[in-house]
This record gives structure tokens, C-alpha cells and sequence, in this order.
């Protein structure tokens, strides 16, 4: 076969699913494309663009038969919009095709070119609609345990529970999958306050839109579905006038009430006085002080192996 012979597999994230919530590179794709292969619920969302166009629907638990239909219609010569809700690399047909691909032998020089056009993913859309909850640190986990064994799943959200992330729990809940919510929010509760901000999210900038503010001890009690997004705060984040918001940490060097002036001790532009070099002067006085490995570890709730490694590592101040 020869290099104009071959198709070109385009890996569509559609985002929330509305044409106005898309990438213009993404309505673009989906109209250069022969064939639209997709999830059943995704293929209604892009109804109005794949007019005349061969569709090729598959069911949730059909990801592979996706990609490999793909890169058939590929390997024939066709455009091919693989489409994902989101964002096709964020819980999306990416990961998939590119296993699928490697088994075939592809590689980056074969005649099939391969194309991510990225979207906006759940996390985005529903951290837009109910405020501001992902203005710091944060990450997502899936919830669901058909492809990943439970004691993985547990050991990251105690994991980021401690770490105080912001987190989204995708899948969170199914007609058959519902405990795993109700262990969440038990391995949550070791480290958060049971009054930690929620917001629930339900077909996010869809037909069927729900939103619900609840906290983290009252969160397994609410309506939650394969088409939830969950978001649960840190522990800073608060909700006001029905906007869920985690502060970024200005508080922490300025003075937010007058005028953003910089608190004593603190330096524009530089890391705070608890920052890295701040903590390991910290650090050093305690353990000078007589403090043990153990009980700074205790203190700062970090790894003794870490505390035992960063006392013993020359450092220089900052300039």
C-alpha cells in the first residue's frame, strides 16, 4: 500500500458534546471524516455533524473494538474520527488506540498518521459550572474497578486524601458499582474534615444538567451516576453564594485586606518563608533542637526515609 493510499485515525475529545463546547479543530476533524466510530451516547451528540458520513456505534465496554475498526478503516484509506466525550487522552479513546496500534506493529513513521485533538474534559466542565474548586493542586481518579484492581484504586485516593489534593472522581457510581463511593468517602474521612465542600455534577452543559453542593460526610447519600462527575475540595476550599472556590494561596504572602500589601517576613516574587528553603531552616533547628528523625516525620507527616535524606543533603540559601 502506498503513503497516499493510507487514512488517518483522528482521536476526537468533543468535550462536554454541545458544537458551541468543541474545538474548532475538533468540528473540523469530524467533517474531514469518511467514518465516525464512537460510543452510542457520543455518536447523538454529534448528530447535527456526521450527516452522510459512516457511522460505526459501539457499546461502553467496547473501547478496543473501537480502534481496532479504526485502524482497519485507516489501513483502507479513510479519515476516521474516533470520538470520545472530554478529552480523548483524560480517561479517552487514546490510551486504547495507541495500545491497539502498537500490537499491530504501527509506529510513528507508518502510512497511518495518528492525530490527538484534545477537548475539554469532565473536570473542566464541571469545575466551570459550579465555580472555581481547581484553582490549586489537584488530580482524578477513576472510581471504576472493571479494569483496575480495588486495592490500586484504594491506595490512591488515601494517598491524595492525605496530600490534601482537590480531587475529581470520575465514574464514581453505576446501577452494579455502588460501594466503591461509599469507600471513598471512608478512606476520605481519615483525612478530611467531614464538612469538606462537594459539588456533584450530572451531565455537565447537557439536556439533563443537575448540580448538587453537599460535603464530604453527606456525599454517598446523594443522587450519583455513571454520568457524575464528583469534586471534592481541600482543605481550603469553601463555597460562597453557591460558588465552590479554592483559594490559589495569596492569603499565604499578601494581605487581601489591605490592598495586597506583602506580609511580614514574606518577598514578592519569592518562595514563602515555609517554602522549601524556609522549612529546611525549619527543619535543621528542630533536629539540632534534639527532635529524632521519627518525630519530625510525625510533625511534618512526611516519610522518615525523606526527612532522614533531606537533613543529610548540602542545600544552599536562596539569593
Amino acid at each position: 500500500m502506498s503513503t497516499t493510499d493510507a487514512g488517518k485515525i483522528m482521536l476526537v475529545g468533543i468535550g462536554p458534546g454541545s458544537v458551541e463546547h468543541m474545538t474548532q479543530r475538533a468540528r473540523d476533524a469530524i467533517a474531514e471524516a469518511d467514518v465516525v466510530i464512537g460510543y452510542v451516547t457520543y455518536i447523538k451528540l454529534v448528530a447535527d455533524l456526521i450527516e452522510g458520513k459512516e457511522i460505526i456505534r459501539k457499546s461502553m465496554t467496547e473501547e478496543l473494538d473501537r480502534a481496532v475498526s479504526a485502524l482497519e478503516a485507516a489501513r483502507a484509506g479513510k479519515k476516521v474520527a474516533l470520538i470520545s466525550s472530554g478529552d480523548a487522552g483524560v480517561y479517552g479513546m487514546a490510551g486504547p488506540t495507541y495500545e491497539v496500534l502498537f500490537q499491530a506493529g504501527w509506529t510513528p513513521d507508518d502510512a497511518v498518521q495518528v492525530e490527538i485533538i484534545p477537548g475539554a474534559s469532565a473536570l473542566n466542565s464541571c469545575a466551570a459550572l459550579v465555580g472555581a474548586p481547581l484553582t490549586h493542586d489537584f488530580c482524578a481518579i477513576s472510581l471504576s474497578d472493571l479494569l483496575t484492581p480495588w486495592p490500586t484504586i484504594a491506595r490512591r485516593l488515601d494517598a491524595v486524601a492525605m496530600a490534601d489534593f482537590v480531587v475529581a472522581l470520575y465514574n464514581p457510581k453505576s446501577g452494579r458499582r455502588t460501594r466503591q463511593i461509599v469507600e471513598a468517602q471512608r478512606l476520605f474521612l481519615r483525612h478530611r474534615r467531614p464538612d469538606t465542600p462537594v459539588a456533584i455534577v450530572k451531565s455537565a452543559y447537557r439536556r439533563r444538567e443537575h448540580i448538587v453542593f453537599t460535603t464530604l460526610d453527606s456525599m454517598a447519600e446523594a443522587e450519583i451516576g455513571m454520568l457524575s462527575t464528583v469534586l471534592i475540595g481541600n482543605s481550603n476550599t469553601f463555597v460562597r453564594h453557591g460558588l465552590m472556590v479554592t483559594p490559589r494561596g495569596y492569603a499565604n504572602k499578601y494581605d487581601m485586606e489591605d490592598g495586597g500589601a506583602t506580609r511580614d517576613g514574606e518577598k514578592a516574587g519569592r518562595s514563602l518563608s515555609t517554602g522549601l528553603l524556609g522549612w529546611l531552616d525549619t527543619l535543621q533547628a528542630e533536629h539540632a533542637a534534639g527532635d529524632s528523625i521519627e518525630a519530625l516525620a510525625l510533625r511534618h507527616r512526611l516519610p522518615p526515609e525523606y526527612i532522614r535524606a533531606t537533613l543529610n543533603e548540602p542545600w544552599e540559601a536562596e539569593a
